[in-house]
């Protein structure tokens, strides 16, 4: 397989899929340029050895073609700083301005297509389908995309270019057209960016040749939705905390009380049977003993500490408590690999976020001290970040459901595509 360090670009056009999916305030300006910055060592190696730069990227979730709210033309300006050049703004990614803008690039130069998603190509998700259309007409408008439009999109794409580089980790978990379709088409062409490099370094030395103790933190407000990935963590890991709003589940599911806490009684079997595979594997289950709790979900509420068996009715659980800052810390200084992903509290409201700075600046310490430490998760690194704690942690990802997905699944689409 080449890579960005062993390919000719002289004289080539390379096309690079990018996650520039990037906070915007009202005026459309960018209000963290964490994910351009963390694109342009690619971008500068494939200027630097000759070549030219055709970006791609999505912008959140624009429910219709050419919502201008979405468009990537607001960031020109972002990338534009951190490259330092001019960067071409094609308008679009199918029409004849961009075909014809990509046949004119020179080396050196940089050019950006109109976001991907505007394509309901892109995604291979149909649209305009009438509200009360029936399951059946729903997968026949999706098949009917995939096998003619969607292959002209990728088609249409890939001739902009002479090879691929992904270097888009956040989307690799999505079998889209930028993101593994395109791939086919540039069999001896194709390779991974810095970004994606760095990201399946990191992770595969967590989870392939960890230093032990291995301890995971897992956060989430539910069972059902992180616990694929707990099952998978408990084959590699030595212990995993628990934190967040599902940790309800697990204390009611064994006869607590957990007031008005979010809690799923459907859970109750599997959160019972990941206790007893954890006994049976000898994987140690961590949990905080007490809870921050409140009468409102919100920065005015009242708030006291409680059992996390013993929460007063009218009352939920928002955070850990002192107990359990005191056993999280403990438990993380004793580990040399440790993995975060999701807070253990309601991290959006100040009030409710002392627990996850808490674990945050404990997995600072352990680093310090000799861990390797991984932080994946938009919640996870935001806290991280806020803390000013970024270069105190050893590799922070940008992927938090591609970060998962590799943990659960050991593959992702966008990057099978790229190794096949």
């Amino acid at each position: 397989m080449v890579t960005i360090d062993t390919y000719d670009f002289a004289g080539k056009r390379a096309i690079i899929r990018v996650d520039f999916n990037v906070p915007l305030d009202s005026e459309g300006n960018v209000t963290d340029d964490t994910r351009i910055r963390a694109a342009m060592p690619t971008i500068k190696k494939v200027l630097e050895k000759g070549g030219a730069a055709i970006l791609m990227s999505h912008l959140g979730r624009p429910k219709k073609n050419n919502d201008m709210k979405y468009s990537l033309g607001q960031i020109v300006p972002a990338v534009e700083k951190r490259l330092g050049q001019t960067v071409l703004f094609a308008g679009d990614c199918m029409g004849d301005k961009a075909a014809e803008m990509a046949a004119a690039l020179k080396p050196g130069e940089v050019m950006m297509l109109e976001n991907l998603r505007f394509y309901a190509e892109e995604e291979g998700k149909p649209r305009g389908l009438a509200e009360d259309a029936s399951e059946e007409e729903k997968k026949a408008a999706k098949k009917a995309l995939k096998e003619g439009p969607q292959k002209e999109f990728v088609k249409r794409l890939a001739s902009y270019a002479d090879c691929y580089i992904n270097d888009a980790f956040g989307t690799a978990h999505r079998s889209h057209a930028s993101t593994a379709l395109i791939a086919k088409y540039f069999p001896n062409d194709k390779m991974f960016g810095y970004l994606m490099q760095n990201e399946l370094k990191a992770i595969d030395n967590v989870l392939q040749n960890p230093q032990r103790p291995f301890c995971a933190i897992v956060g989430g407000s539910k069972v059902s939705s992180k616990i694929t990935v707990i099952k998978s963590l408990m084959e590699r890991v030595d212990s995993i905390i628990l934190g967040g709003g599902m940790t309800y589940t697990f204390s009611a599911a064994q006869g607590g009380h957990v007031g008005k806490s979010i809690c799923e009684p459907d859970m109750f079997p599997v959160a019972l049977e990941v206790l007893k595979t954890a006994q049976e594997k000898g994987v140690k289950l961590v949990f905080s003993p007490d809870a921050l709790v409140a009468d409102d979900f919100s920065q005015e509420a009242n708030t006291q500490y409680a059992s996390v068996r013993a929460i007063p009715e009218g009352w939920e659980g928002v955070d850990i408590g002192p107990e359990g800052k005191k056993a999280f810390r403990e438990h993380i200084l004793g580990c040399k690999t440790i993995l975060w992903n999701g807070p253990v509290g309601v991290f959006e409201i100040d009030k409710f976020a002392t627990g996850s700075q808490s674990v945050a600046e404990a997995i600072a310490e352990a680093t310090q001290n000799g861990a390797y430490s991984l932080i994946g998760g938009g919640d996870s690194v935001a806290c991280v970040n806020k803390l000013g704690l970024a270069d105190k942690v050893s590799y922070i990802s940008t992927g938090g459901g591609a970060l998962l997905e590799y943990i659960e699944n050991g593959d992702l689409p966008g990057v099978a595509a790229i190794r096949e």
